[in-house]
């Protein structure tokens, strides 16, 4: 793909939201359809098609490459999600964490390769693909990653910190692991990757320690990324860069000049009309609807819903920047909102504002 093809979707005023798991609780087993390429794959195509989007985009199942990394460490898939590394590794260890080999991979990722090779034999779709990004992953193999990253943002190094040492063994295993992921999704025909990093944000890197001079948001978060951003460049795959967190606007910037990607996802904490002026004219911004807030009346009524739904339409219609509609993360199901839920993301698709 090239960039033209992004800015004519926003252009053309598409909205859409990342909903590939309401549709899926639609089936009779859902849990079966995780693990069941094909049926995943035609899940994944009534999606887009519901929406009216070529962007065929997968479940934001952000568990699989951890699962695939503690495959390598002999961690059972039962005991993968509440798994964390308690002490440096050994070498050894890291190096097997850190090889070139793409086995075993869980039937959660083995589905969502099948669902992206099913995705390809449709001419008029664009097989998305999906990984956790190298930070996030890390945070989830520690225990107590915010107090870690604190530290290290203050200076203390790998050698003077066994704590230290073990986040950035984590960091490595965990880069090694999504580019596994991602190149095994290029395999089966993604022709674009979101990568989601949503810890990389002031919950976990604080905005003080960078101002004061650290590196930390540097080593911990753009390097990485750049090196999975340059992988895709050379496998011809485009990069959609999705972070929900919260975000200070250095952060914004150096994901959108730096990582330079295709779409720029952002979620609702940030007003998208206010950084327009801090993202390339050539990367397109994507969301951010309050969906993770859809489930409660309370939190989020559908008036809500439509007064931010225009707020947002207009303003990015007024600054003029590329920009398609949508939500700020992956819309959950929820049985008891279900309806809720979908009553609001038909309120998002409204288009009572023309973009």
């Amino acid at each position: 793909m090239n960039r033209e093809y992004y800015l004519e979707l926003a252009a053309s005023g598409l909205r859409m939201p990342i909903g590939t798991d309401l549709v899926m609780h639609e089936e009779k087993n859902p849990a079966q359809v995780r693990v069941d390429g094909a049926v995943l794959g035609g899940v994944v195509e009534r999606t887009a098609r519901r929406w009216d989007t070529p962007l065929a985009i997968p479940l934001m199942d952000l568990r699989l490459e951890k699962i695939d990394l503690l495959a390598l460490a002999g961690i059972p898939e039962n005991e993968a999600e509440t798994f964390h590394f308690k002490s440096p590794m050994s070498e050894a260890l890291l190096a097997r964490l850190c090889g070139e080999q793409t086995d075993p991979f869980c039937a959660g990722s083995i589905a969502r390769d099948e669902a992206i090779a099913y995705i390809a034999g449709k001419d008029d779709l664009i097989p998305v693909g999906m990984a956790i990004g190298p930070f996030s992953l890390t945070t989830r193999l520690l225990a107590d990653p915010i107090t870690v990253a604190a530290i290290a943002g203050s200076g203390v190094s790998a050698s003077e910190s066994a704590e230290v040492r073990l986040m950035w063994q984590c960091l490595k295993a965990s880069e090694a692991a999504i580019l596994r992921s991602v190149r095994s999704q290029i395999a089966r025909g993604a022709k674009a990757i979101m990568v989601c990093e949503p810890t990389a944000s002031t919950a976990f890197i604080s905005p003080r320690q960078v101002a004061a001079g650290s590196d930390l948001f540097e080593k911990l978060v753009m390097e990485p990324n750049k090196r999975i951003k340059a992988a895709l460049d050379e496998a011809g795959c485009d990069l959609i860069f999705h972070n929900c967190g919260e975000l200070i606007d250095p952060m914004v910037k150096a994901f959108a000049h730096r990582l330079h990607p295709v779409m720029l996802s952002l979620g609702s904490s940030r007003k998208l009309w206010e950084d327009a002026r801090l993202v390339p004219t050539d990367v397109v911004l994507y969301g951010n609807l309050p969906t993770k807030s859809f489930y409660s009346d309370g939190a989020m009524p559908i008036e809500e819903v439509t007064r931010r739904t225009e707020e947002l339409a207009a303003n990015m219609k007024r600054c003029g920047h590329p920009f398609i509609l949508g939500s700020e993360c992956d819309v959950l199901f929820v049985p008891e909102a279900q309806g809720k839920i979908r009553r609001k993301v038909a309120a998002m698709m409204s288009r009572t504002v023309t973009v």
